[in-house]
């Protein structure tokens, strides 16, 4: 008989990287968020997965962005 989990998540961890090169020189940005999952009816972990990536990755590309604009400028 398979063992049935029992624990449940209650917290999740989101971590986006990413590294450029522009000229000769590499940019690494990287966000990282921890969101706590409350003990409330209705809850969907995939969502609140998905959520929290579409969260970090935004903030990566709005700093890859930044950097760009940065350079751009010069």
């Amino acid at each position: 008989m398979a063992y049935e989990v029992k624990g449940v998540p209650t917290k999740i961890t989101a971590t986006s990287r990413v590294a450029i090169k522009i000229k000769d020189n590499y940019y690494t940005v990287e966000c990282s968020e921890e969101r706590a999952i409350p003990d409330v009816e209705g809850v969907h972990i995939e969502s609140e997965r998905q959520a929290l990536f579409d969260s970090v990755n935004a903030t990566v590309d709005e700093q890859i962005a930044d950097i760009y604009d940065t350079f751009k400028k010069k």
